[in-house]
């Protein structure tokens, strides 16, 4: 009996480890497919920013086959094409808004359209041992309470359990995106001046600025299952005492209880993409579900504290916050210039991604229009040579290195 619970209890905890492992796997070839939401390119160069910081050691491949206008049943026509012949392993669907007609054609007919073409790729994904998740369609400017009830939340509802029937993989982006919107409207309500207010739509309500594709994104990445946790080093300045090291090692501690300095290296780097970014932050919980990136110093005498990694200044803080522990993936001294050199990494990473991706928009640009051209398939050839180096040099832009870190106490 004893030795059957044992089976039992190590099936249960296998089962809840694999479901909090992150979907993208090493060797994975991941495809979005959806309307002009994905087209725009924004959202899946985060996922592919986030996924390359946190998994330096993984070998993960990320194309953008986006078409605007384009319907859930509409994209059976191009499955082949944009999905299978690129070896997809891993397919995200984003569909909804353009399925109804803008609103227009919300309708059974259409709703039959949408839920027969989510079943198709998902059968057709089957035929080709791809793992696909199927999205609710982004949110529109609608208000947040009468969109939950809307026909576009109610059709991709009824898409979502159809999925999750046919053993696909299931994102509510929506309601994700709904709890954003909540916040945003919430802090507009504070602020009387209406050109003041923050928004998550270009002016036609229905597509997203930068900060609604930082909104889809962030739930994306929530139901792929990433990890908030980036690292963790917590260490006793009295006695120098490593007390934890989640994900990271600690070398050279030299600390007391009036400061000192360490050598922290990290499995993996905190997400950032660019100046200033992590105003998103306001509304949308960046810091808390995807980048924890923590410090502990305990045992410091009472006062302020400076705090620099690589001879960057991150910032001040008080002797009993260090002791508490401070989330400093993207602490800065000076917001218009990166902090730690992780910071910097990922920076750098974000602009590689953005060159890899517009290689890879041209490649399809090519293989349209460029057909008649004698050259075409020597330019494509270098093409690909050019972002195979930019691959290479997203993976080691994105491996994290040893940093020094000092901290000096300021008071008297």
């Amino acid at each position: 009996m004893n030795c059957c619970l044992s089976v039992i209890a190590f099936l249960t905890l296998s089962m809840v480890s694999a479901q909090a492992e992150f979907a993208l796997r090493d060797g994975d070839k991941v495809v979005f497919l959806g309307d002009s939401i994905t087209a725009a390119h924004n959202y899946s160069k985060i996922i592919e920013d986030y996924t390359l910081l946190r998994f330096p050691d993984r070998r993960i491949e990320f194309i953008n086959v986006g078409q605007g206008g384009e319907t859930a049943h509409g994209s059976l026509a191009r499955l082949d094409e944009a999905v299978f012949a690129n070896k997809a392993t891993v397919l995200t669907v984003a569909y909804g808004i353009n399925d109804i007609g803008w609103g227009t054609k919300a309708n059974d007919e259409t709703k039959a359209a949408y839920l027969n073409g989510i079943r198709t790729i998902i059968e057709r994904c089957r035929e080709h041992g791809v793992r696909v998740f199927i999205c609710s369609a982004a949110i529109t400017a609608e208000e947040p309470d009468s969109a939950e009830l809307g026909y576009l939340q109610t059709m991709c509802d009824e898409g979502l359990a159809l999925a999750r029937r046919e053993g696909a993989g299931t994102i509510d982006v929506a309601r994700s995106m709904r709890e954003v919107q909540r916040r945003v409207w919430a802090a507009n309500e504070k602020q009387a001046d209406a050109a003041k207010h923050t928004k998550l739509h270009v002016e036609d309500g229905v597509h997203l600025n930068d900060l609604g594709q930082m909104a889809m994104a962030w739930a994306i990445l929530k139901g792929l299952g990433a990890p908030a946790a980036v690292s963790s080093l917590a260490i006793d300045a009295t006695t120098g005492k490593i007390e934890k090291a989640d994900a990271c090692t600690a070398q050279d501690v030299a600390l007391t209880a009036d400061g000192g300095s360490f050598v922290r290296l990290d499995d993996r780097l905190p997400l950032n993409l660019h100046s200033l970014w992590m105003l998103m932050g306001w509304h949308i919980p960046i810091s808390s579900d995807l980048n924890e990136y923590r410090l502990q110093i305990s045992g410091l005498r009472d006062g302020r504290y400076a705090l620099t990694a690589g001879g960057r200044k991150l910032g001040e803080w008080g002797a009993d916050a260090l002791a508490e522990g401070i989330n400093i993936a993207s602490a800065t001294g000076e917001p218009w210039e990166p902090g730690g050199l992780w910071d910097a990494q990922g920076r750098l990473v974000t602009r590689l991604t953005t060159a890899r991706d517009l290689l890879d928009q041209t490649r399809a640009e090519m293989d349209q229009f460029l057909t008649a051209h004698p050259g075409q398939a020597t330019l494509r050839t270098q093409l690909n040579a050019i972002e195979a180096q930019l691959v290479d040099l997203q993976r080691a832009a994105a491996r994290p290195v040893p940093v020094r870190f000092e901290l000096q106490h300021l008071d008297p």
